[in-house]
């Protein structure tokens, strides 16, 4: 087959596949997003790549926000050890935002003025 009716596929390692144009039907384009930018929003299936992490990330909250983004179906990839340390971390992070603060700082200038 002529390169000119080839379509050349590089992944991200560097490998590089080529497709006649005649089998491009069997590509399907495909996106990948964190969890947190998922939030709020539904797929029809979820793949879920689950290696281990940091504590603060490895939590029963990010585990549960993944697997409800799922319409119909949930693939997890990894290890079930890494599944059992999130189920089993169920301590939230406290945020300090300082709204709480700024907040306080706006009604004490309305209480002045």
């Amino acid at each position: 087959i002529p390169a000119a009716q080839m379509l050349k596929v590089e992944f991200d390692e560097g490998r590089q596949v080529h497709y006649p144009y005649s089998q491009t039907d069997e590509l399907e384009l495909a996106y990948a997003v964190t969890v947190h930018k998922s939030q709020g929003s539904e797929y029809p299936a979820v793949l879920l790549p689950l290696l281990g992490g940091p504590e603060m990330l490895m939590n029963r909250n990010l585990l549960y926000t993944a697997i409800t983004r799922a319409r119909s179906l949930v693939v997890i990839l990894g290890s079930v050890g890494a599944v059992n340390q999130m189920i089993g971390n169920a301590r939230q992070m406290k945020r300090y935002t300082g709204l709480a603060d700024q907040i306080r700082e706006l009604q004490r200038g309305e209480q002045m003025g």
